[in-house]
């Protein structure tokens, strides 16, 4: 029986889910050979090697994905933020500002571009990035949680008191 890429991704996410991850990327990696274009193999193979503690190759794997599917917001959205984790701010800015011309609409990307904009002290953008997500989800926890930090780092005490007592209508607490 002939292997199939998508076979073969299948398997290799239950093995990751196991914790397998040194059979999980050979999976991968058999389904890349059979599949050179498949961006959502090189997605799970960014993601198993991320969660291998193999960051380099992870970000090799990932920033393919979203060569193959530069429309993809959870590629971006993920590259990003492992850019991110990888302190390499400002390709990570740039994957992100690509991807929300993509996807303007999209609170997830607002929401990392804050991120970004809050880890480089730009907390003015990092305001009005976590505003444009939580505008486009009010309910949308993460980015209420970085707004309400991100007042208080800009001494806006009573707009942080607001998103606090929202957090906590919504039974979230940090």
């Amino acid at each position: 029986m002939l292997e199939r890429a998508d076979t073969l991704n299948n398997q290799a996410i239950l093995l990751a889910k196991d914790g397998q991850y040194t059979d999980a990327i050979a999976c991968l990696r058999r389904a890349i050979h059979i599949d050179r274009n498949n961006y959502l193999v090189w997605y799970n193979l960014g993601i198993t090697y991320r969660d291998a503690g193999e960051m380099n190759d992870a970000l090799v794997a990932l920033r393919n994905a979203l060569k193959i599917s530069p429309q993809r917001e959870d590629v971006a959205e993920t590259l990003a933020v492992h850019l991110f984790n990888m302190n390499k701010m400002d390709e990570a800015f740039t994957v992100c500002q690509e991807a929300l011309d993509f996807h303007p609409l999209s609170e997830k990307l607002w929401n990392v571009m804050g991120v970004l904009n809050f880890n480089t002290n730009d907390f003015r953008a990092a305001s009005e990035c976590f505003e444009m997500a939580i505008t486009l989800d009010p309910y949308y926890g993460d980015a209420l949680l970085n707004l309400r930090d991100t007042y208080n780092e800009l001494k806006q005490k009573s707009a942080a008191e607001i998103i606090q007592l929202k957090l906590l209508e919504m039974g979230i607490k940090d």
